[in-house]
């Protein structure tokens, strides 16, 4: 008999766009002859399965069962394709947590603690020949903070949303007098800001999933934008970046980043997909954290299927090796 799979998609940010498309493509390429696919969209106060007619149907909450034509259809796992709140800061795995119910991605505290960068290098910064820019956590904007940032920090600085996605808000300052711009960015989309020193070095994405107990670290994916960084524009507009999979590193450099990458993964207790960013610095080649996502793209173009395809792979196969996973 077929596993019924919810596939959870929508959420609360400006990220539910990507995470849309990302659901149209698992949608379509996931394996129908194994699973059951029932789209679930949820976005505050409205969780629902959309009928093939166009009708919603709410999301029994007490045990995230719809019923459909007159029948209570329970699933027996969820594929979680939710960038952003809550299918990535950790509050739909706890809840799915206290109903007993499966699913694709990190635990509740791993997804939490993961979606704060800060939190993150704190905990991944004592891993062998990884290393982490110098960076300020703030919680405010005020002359006193802006006044830390100058007397601690070198330019030029990235400031960064805390726990934001998708590289909204982002700003690169390279002139005191734009600090406080950038800051005011941020902090529109988040309480918390992170204000890191630039790295000049040769940037990637790497993912890893866990299939049977190991760590599978995919191809990394080299990143050239022709804009100053890798921001919202260009992520997700045709023609700004330049995507190169697998990316361009030596034997060497191939080997500890993929070690650093697998360390990474346990030390954070991650399960499923994930993807780490990282730079390569110019002169040194030291491997520098950027972030880590564990609830990555799925679109067409994405990198994690640009890295799946480049061992050979078809994503259809990807996607029941996690769900596989998930059900054991």
């Amino acid at each position: 008999m077929k596993k019924k799979i919810a596939l959870v998609t929508g959420g609360y940010t400006g990220e539910s766009v990507i995470s849309l498309k990302s659901a149209a493509v698992v949608e379509r390429i996931i394996d129908r002859e194994k699973y059951d696919v029932f789209k679930i969209l949820i976005y505050p106060e409205n969780w629902h399965y959309l009928t093939e007619s166009g009708d919603e149907l709410p999301v029994d909450l007490n045990d995230f069962s719809i019923t459909l034509e007159g029948e209570k259809i329970k699933f027996d796992g969820v594929f979680n394709i939710l960038h952003g709140a809550p299918g990535e800061d950790g509050k739909l795995a706890g809840y799915f947590d206290m109903i007993g119910l499966r699913y694709t991605t990190c635990d509740a505290l791993t997804s939490a603690i993961t979606m704060n960068k800060g939190y993150t290098k704190a905990i991944i910064q004592d891993i062998p020949k990884l290393f982490v820019a110098r960076s300020l956590q703030l919680f405010e904007n005020s002359d006193h903070t802006q006044k830390e940032v100058q007397t601690i920090l070198n330019l030029p600085l990235f400031i960064k949303p805390n726990n934001g996605g998708s590289s909204i808000g982002m700003s690169k300052v390279k002139d005191w007098g734009d600090l406080n711009e950038a800051l005011t960015k941020a902090f529109a989309e988040d309480s918390q800001v992170l204000v890191e020193e630039f790295v000049s070095g040769r940037e990637f994405s790497i993912g890893m999933y866990k299939t049977s107990g190991t760590v599978k670290v995919l191809p990394a994916t080299e990143i050239v934008s022709s804009k100053e960084f890798f921001d919202y524009e260009a992520k997700y507009s045709e023609g700004v970046t330049e995507e190169i999979t697998p990316g361009r590193m030596n034997e060497e450099e191939k080997e500890r980043v993929e070690k650093i990458a697998a360390q990474v993964y346990e030390k954070l207790n991650c399960k499923g997909a994930v993807r780490m960013d990282y730079f390569l610095e110019h002169e040194s080649g030291k491997c520098f954290f950027i972030e880590i996502n564990t609830v990555p793209g799925q679109t067409e173009t994405s990198l994690i299927s640009q890295q799946v395809k480049a061992i050979g792979m078809e994503v259809k196969d990807f996607y029941t090796e996690l769900i596989e996973e998930m059900l054991k």
